[in-house]
């Protein structure tokens, strides 16, 4: 008896193993992600500002060099005490870089005016 659960545990696994992933769009690279989280501007030396979704547990984080990255599963608590850090600099460093799956964000595309 205990021959048969291993083999339907290993077929589970292994059809669990071969289905496609569930990951979020975020985690696809082959396609650049267009942010439309708001961000707010904040005063930082290498941070200039800094977005949050609620709903999806997203932090963006816009560097003065105009990157943008995109930090997944980021607990409100976290986005809250970033905000209020004394240096966010220090505290994205301590409590943020390294810490979550992030992503590269395009930047959102202006229209351009027309003439």
């Amino acid at each position: 008896m205990g021959r048969i659960w291993i083999m339907v545990l290993l077929g589970t696994l292994a059809a669990v193993a071969s289905a496609p992933c569930a990951d979020p769009p975020e985690s696809n690279n082959s396609q650049p992600i267009v942010s439309h989280i708001p961000r707010q501007p904040i005063d930082s030396t290498a941070i200039a500002r800094v977005g949050y979704s609620k709903r999806r547990h997203i932090l963006e984080i816009e560097f003065a060099n105009g990157a943008v990255y995109r930090y997944l599963d980021v607990s409100p608590s976290v986005y809250r005490d970033l905000m209020s850090a004394e240096s966010r600099t220090r505290f994205y460093d301590f409590n943020i870089k390294g810490k979550y799956r992030s992503v590269h964000v395009r930047p959102r595309i202006k229209d351009k005016p027309t003439n």
